[in-house]
């Protein structure tokens, strides 16, 4: 069957002028790969199966992996191969289009069932095969027909909470509409929970895509989402909040309930948080250290989020002290200072003595170090308090929690052309920001601790000939995986194409005058960490992860797909431009544009660094393209050609 569901990639084609302007004339799409032959058969690849398959009769009754769900309610997709490309198919009685490798995807709506099966035939001129998958769906919630009603899959908070005396705690909940809702207390005083207003729920794949699942009739009952303040210590002790968290067994007596109430009818449950209460005094004091047996294997760093699981915003260095002001779970939330508040991992805290007093203190006076390839700036602190690094087009920025400013002297050291001017000042009674504002565009950083002095290493930028930008660069080029990694629906590997690509890539790169080092040449897995500490000890100019792109369950992959590239500093966001516009251009494909992305790959400080994502594995006709050698060189020559822009843009 002809494949008809996605746009032809093409290739690029020559650079011309019209009105003054640099522009790409369309050219040829790749051509289509020769016809697969081979025996007919019916292979899955998403949703993952087993070994263990069972025959009965004529149908092949294929096995989920026990860690297989589907997590979306109303559409999922699934894929394989069928080993011919002139063979029929069609999966629970819907025709889908077969790509000549033989490889096929389906995009269907979901049933209301709790597990989700897939009757797929595909059939050639002289054969036919018949298979069957049943897929778990992530348990939800199944509103009843009639009566009030409370889903307890959304109570939040859950689990062990702490938060400091006289703190308020927002409860929610949804449940039944129009109902009159209530907190129960152990005192029996009753807490009214008001509904509020609410959009509809979107998962984070619909969100990054911008599109809409296949939706579902509505059938149920009008829902609300209540929610109520309370303070003060709810069910069970929880215990002392980095000590043995006692078991959550106990009496249903002891726990905060809710209550609905509708139309003379009601409903309850157990809410199953305990909520304990800091002590006023003393104060719990901690250090980070994500490293406590002392491999060394780890980066050195804790994360600290806005909000508890939470995406990146802070980085502190192992030996970072802090005072604890809650806790949620494996969350625990740090006072940095009195306006400013971050949650880490708890397992990365240590508790240090009783009596331990916060760090407070004053900033003294700093001095910058020029040195051939970066400068040091050197902060003396009352200790080894925690801090945050900004970045915008020409400057950083320090801000220094719960310490006030005192430096009656600057001192730059000999005049240096990077460094135009170093200032300080201080938005809170307890915050101290240090600006260093620079001659050329911020290229990289890193920070340490030397006793209790924070020195903060500023990197030059490299020399670049805008005639010939590339030459001299160190590039280190990152193939994304294993472990992990996108399968395509013949079973072509991303690990294995990105490792293509990369060789590729550094050909054409050393063609034109760099020096390319690649993390990997083999399928041995390797670390996030192993792959930016390379980066960096060998001092790359530029850090480049290569990858293939796949979908979460319930986004349209018809509709969403094509290429993108990540970043996470801005200082990589014209890198990732450049390489986006290469990419889309080499391969004619639908562009996604560029992305800030919370990637390991991504969050170097020392260099520029991005994540491409060229196509999607799991499409048949993009996984023909990044498996062919001519999509592979296309792929590398638009990494190449966005590397080589984007230095001769920064050397203008």
């Amino acid at each position: 069957m002809r494949w008809k569901g996605l746009p032809a990639i093409a290739c690029a084609g020559i650079l011309v002028l019209a009105c003054g302007r640099a522009i790409r004339r369309p050219a040829e799409p790749l051509p289509a790969p020769a016809l697969a032959d081979g025996q007919l058969h019916i292979s899955v690849v998403y949703p993952r199966v087993s070994d263990s398959s069972e025959i009965r009769g004529d149908t092949t009754f294929l096995v989920a992996r026990e860690d297989q769900v589907i997590t979306s309610r109303d559409s999922a997709f699934i894929f394989g191969s069928v080993g011919r490309g002139d063979a029929a198919l069609e999966v629970n009685g819907i025709a889908v289009d077969v790509y000549p490798t033989g490889g096929w995807i389906a995009w269907l709506r979901l049933s209301e069932d709790s597990v989700q099966t897939f009757r797929i035939t595909t059939y050639s001129d002289t054969d036919t095969v018949f298979a069957q998958l049943s897929v778990p769906l992530l348990p939800y919630f199944q509103e009843p027909a009639a009566g009030p009603w409370i889903d307890t899959t959304t109570f939040s908070p859950v689990g062990d909470m702490w938060v400091r005396r006289n703190e308020d705690v927002t409860l929610s909940v949804t449940a039944v509409g129009g109902a009159d809702v209530f907190l129960m207390m152990s005192d029996s005083v009753l807490v009214p929970m008001l509904p509020e207003l609410v959009g509809e729920a979107r998962s984070s794949g619909q969100i990054a895509f911008g599109t809409e699942a296949v939706r579902q009739p509505q059938t149920a009952s009008a829902r609300s989402r209540y929610r109520a303040l309370i303070s003060g210590p709810l069910g069970p002790d929880p215990g002392p909040i980095l000590g043995a968290v006692p078991d959550s067994a106990a009496d249903d007596s002891t726990w905060i309930r809710v209550l609905v109430v509708q139309d003379a009818d009601s409903a309850t449950a157990n809410w199953p948080l305990r909520l304990g209460v800091l002590p006023d005094s003393p104060p719990t004091i901690v250090v980070i250290n994500d490293d406590p047996d002392g491999t060394g294997d780890t980066d050195a760093m804790s994360p600290g989020r806005p909000s508890p699981f939470g995406t990146y915003h802070w980085f502190f260095p192992n030996g970072t002290v802090a005072e604890v002001s809650g806790r949620w779970g494996s969350q625990t939330r740090l006072r940095l200072s009195g306006s400013t508040v971050s949650w880490v991992n708890t397992v990365d805290l240590q508790l240090l003595a009783p009596g331990t007093p916060p760090l407070r203190g004053t900033t003294r006076p700093i001095r910058l170090t020029p040195g051939e390839k970066s400068l040091a700036l050197r902060i003396p602190l009352p200790g080894r308090i925690p801090y945050r690094i900004d970045e915008s087009e020409r400057e950083l920025q320090l801000t220094l929690y719960g310490v006030a400013a005192d430096m009656d002297w600057i001192q730059y050291g000999r005049t240096d052309p990077l460094i135009s001017l170093v200032s300080f000042s201080q938005p809170t009674a307890d915050e101290t920001v240090v600006s260093v504002k620079m001659t050329e565009g911020v290229w990289g950083y890193r920070s340490r601790w030397e006793g209790s002095d924070l020195v903060v290493e500023i990197r030059r930028p490299p020399p670049i000939r805008s005639g010939n930008p590339l030459r001299g660069r160190l590039i280190v080029l990152d193939p994304g995986h294993p472990p992990g990694g996108s399968i395509g629906p013949t079973g072509v590997t991303e690990w294995d194409v990105v490792l293509d690509v990369a060789l590729a890539a550094k050909t054409i790169l050393e063609g034109r005058g760099a020096s390319v080092l690649l993390t990997r040449r083999d399928s041995v897995p390797l670390g996030l960490r192993d792959r930016t500490a390379l980066a960096e000890r060998v001092n790359a100019d530029v850090l480049v992860s290569i990858h293939a792109n796949a979908l979460p369950d319930g986004v349209n992959p018809f509709e969403n797909n094509g290429t993108s590239v990540y970043y996470f500093h801005p200082r990589s966001a014209p890198l990732a431009r450049a390489l986006d516009q290469a990419l889309t251009a080499q391969f004619g494909s639908r562009d996604l544009g560029i992305g800030r992305g919370d990637l390991a790959l991504a969050r170097p400080t020392w260099m520029p660094a991005v994540l491409t994502e060229g196509l999607f594995m799991m499409l048949p006709d993009q996984e023909a393209v990044l498996a062919s050698p001519e999509g592979q060189q296309r792929y590398a020559r638009g990494i190449a050609d966005g590397l080589e822009t984007f230095l001769r843009n920064y050397a203008r």
